[in-house]
C-alpha cells in the first residue's frame, strides 16, 4: 500500500537560497531510489514543503537513511528556523475518487 509523506521545512530568513539549493540537489538522487513514485518541492515564503508518495513503508524506510537524504540533512542543519516536521499520512476518499487520492 502506498506511502504518503508531507515533509515541511523552514529556513532562516538569511539561508533560504542555502536550503533551496540542498532541496533540488537532493531530488535527481530521491527519484532514482527504489519505491520513490513521488518527489515534488514546493515553496512559499522560506518554507519548503517535500510531498511524497514511497511504494510502501520499506521504501519509505530505506529512503530515511539513504544518502541523498543524509546530505541534504547534513546541508540544511544550521539553515532552518527549527525542526523539521514529517507526517506520514493515510488518505481520506471524498468527493470525486480520481480527485480525492494521490494515484500511482
Amino acid at each position: 500500500m502506498p506511502v504518503v509523506v508531507v515533509a515541511t521545512m523552514t529556513a532562516k530568513p538569511e539561508s533560504v537560497d542555502a536550503v533551496r539549493d540542498a532541496c533540488v540537489k537532493a531530488i535527481e538522487a530521491v527519484h532514482s531510489e527504489p519505491g520513490c513514485e513521488l518527489y515534488s518541492l514546493h515553496e512559499a515564503n522560506g518554507t519548503f514543503v517535500f510531498v511524497e508518495q514511497w511504494t510502501d513503508e520499506e521504501a519509505l524506510k530505506t529512503h530515511s537513511t539513504a544518502p541523498a537524504i543524509g546530505a541534504l540533512f547534513g546541508a540544511v542543519g544550521e539553515h532552518l528556523d527549527g525542526a523539521p516536521d514529517i507526517k506520514m499520512l493515510a488518505p481520506v476518499v471524498a468527493g470525486d475518487p480520481a480527485k480525492g487520492q494521490l494515484r500511482n
